[in-house]
């Protein structure tokens, strides 16, 4: 049996679970503190593609950045699976991508994206991100596609 009192580090040198210490910001909006959060290395590892193949996602717009002590971060709740797991095979989840259009598309800002998605919804419950991993996620998609064309 291993010791997990020590941080383990991933091949690239960084903590896995590393989080949003303060209010994770930048051209990609504001992170609730605590929020997990991928390099853009490690984001390419859980997703089994090439750095660039990630720079290009967040470049098409497919996904959205976030600046965290000074590098660029992906919410790991953009991806499938658990957050805090290093575990590979992940894929973006299948709503994101069009979520961040329609709202991209109606005006909204990527921070305004980010503040919508990670903002708790009582009448959801919860928040829209959170959502887009069950069965509400369709929910999710029809109240962004009304604030789009509002």
């Amino acid at each position: 049996m291993t010791d997990t009192s020590e941080k383990q580090q991933t091949p690239h040198g960084t903590d896995p679970e590393t989080t949003a210490t303060g209010p994770a910001t930048g051209t990609g909006g504001v992170l609730p503190a605590g929020e997990p959060v991928l390099s853009v290395p490690e984001t390419a590892e859980r997703l089994g593609v090439v750095v660039t193949r990630v720079m290009d996602m967040v470049n098409s717009h497919r996904l959205i950045a976030v600046e965290v002590d000074g590098t660029r971060r992906i919410p790991a709740r953009f991806l499938t699976g658990d957050p805090g797991s290093e575990a590979t095979g992940a894929e973006v989840n299948r709503f994101v991508p069009g979520l961040i259009a329609l709202l991209s598309d109606g005006g909204y800002t990527d921070a305004e994206i980010i503040d919508y998605l990670f903002t708790e919804d009582p009448s959801l419950p919860g928040r829209p991100v959170d959502a887009l991993h069950g069965h509400l996620a369709r929910e999710v998609m029809r109240r962004a596609q009304a604030m789009a064309i509002s």
